[in-house]
């Protein structure tokens, strides 16, 4: 079976998925922009072949590579960055050298905002109302239906880039009168707790594992605030978080796919999805899964790809895991040294993340769990105190 996965080194842990397909016999054929003699060993040693291009934003020079891999190895059988900011142009991709998987007619749906609401609405699910806005006019007509404040987001943006909370006809205005040159969507501020439905599905298009994040503020803030962040995995998922996020995977009609779907928790206790990402969950949540629940989740997407039999999966959420992160320039309580005397005994895992991930997991990272979710909750107060 041979399998391309574009961009292997990035995200930082994404080298995982590579060793996990080498380990069942897969021939791993990456395609990268950095030089192969940069890559971390793991990886460099799970690939059978990397072809470096100059620009993997080039089509032609990824029409190369794939090329290439045809005339040495043969069919493609898969395709995948897990990373949405490529999920447009492995759809292309995979049609023009017949590859299965997400389709060109299939990726307006899981990149623009706009259309998430429609998948939305398919599956029955309350959602943050909003729509494209292009002028102030149609921002502040939206403002008018909803009240202010609202929010504006690139309608196909990753992550929380260019997103910002506008409360003022005067701050429309001002976004209008310099912001950056892509459509963007207006969407009613939605007040209340940022918590997900993550998981995988099969090949069948069957859930083979679900988790939910709990976060203490959503990305936006961070990001535009400079605040410090934590979420947490839970061990037991909310009745109606798992039977929205259920409908809305079934909705898009999954198969194969990693899912990150993110809601809020109106303080009257409503549920109102947000978004859908057609992807894992960022950062370390990967990881902290496996943590969480003693497992590799790497492994279990490689045995979906190979065509093992999901269904007799098992799992167990042993505990919550909670990542909390510190920033840089910040005055903290306790130092390093006490934050590891307190809790080092509850860390898996304690370090810096890539510097581009820093401005919303912070400068420094840690990693506590437990079986209680107040010994996670007493942690990230402890480690976040200011002086």
């Amino acid at each position: 079976m041979n399998v391309v996965f574009i961009s292997p080194n990035f995200p930082h842990n994404y080298y995982h998925f590579c060793a996990s397909l080498r380990k069942y016999g897969v021939t791993v054929l990456g395609i990268g922009e950095d030089d192969f003699y940069a890559l971390r060993p793991e990886l460099a040693h799970s690939l059978n072949w990397y072809y470096r291009v100059w620009d993997m934003h080039n089509l032609d020079e990824m029409r190369h590579a794939c090329s290439f891999f045809t005339g040495k190895f043969g069919q493609i059988n898969w395709m995948d960055s897990l990373n949405e900011y490529w999920l447009e142009n492995e759809a292309l991709l995979r049609s023009e050298f017949q590859i299965p998987g997400v389709s060109s007619d299939q990726v307006c749906a899981m990149r623009r905002k706009s259309e998430m609401k429609k998948i939305f609405e398919q599956a029955g699910v309350a959602y943050a109302k909003g729509r494209v806005a292009y002028t102030v006019k149609e921002a502040l007509e939206l403002a008018e239906e909803t009240g202010f404040p609202i929010v504006v987001k690139p309608d196909g943006g990753v992550g929380a880039a260019h997103t910002y909370r506008l409360n003022t006809r005067q701050e429309v205005e001002n976004f209008y009168a310099n912001k950056p040159d892509m459509a963007f969507i207006a969407e009613e501020f939605v007040e209340g707790r940022m918590l997900t439905f993550d998981g995988l599905t099969d090949l069948a298009g069957n859930i083979s594992f679900c988790a939910s994040l709990h976060y203490d503020r959503g990305v936006m803030e961070v990001v535009n605030g400079g605040t410090d962040l934590y979420y947490y995995t839970t061990r037991v998922i909310a009745k109606d978080v798992e039977d929205a996020g259920r409908r809305i995977v079934k909705a898009y009609g999954l198969k194969g796919r990693f899912f990150h779907l993110e809601f809020f928790r109106k303080p009257d206790g409503k549920l109102v999805a947000v978004e859908a990402n057609i992807r894992p969950p960022g950062g370390m949540s990967l990881d902290l899964y496996n943590y969480s629940c003693d497992f590799d989740i790497y492994d279990l997407w490689a045995r979906m790809v190979v065509g093992h039999e999901a269904s007799s999966f098992k799992y167990e959420r042993k505990y919550f895991c909670c990542y909390i992160s510190r920033k840089n320039g910040k005055h903290y309580r306790f130092s390093h040294e006490q934050v590891l005397e307190r809790w080092g005994s509850m860390m898996p895992f304690h370090g810096k993340l890539p510097e581009l991930f820093r401005p919303v997991m912070g400068d420094y990272s840690y990693v506590v769990r437990s079986v209680n979710e107040r010994d996670v909750l007493e942690a990230a107060a402890f480690i976040q105190r200011y002086v």
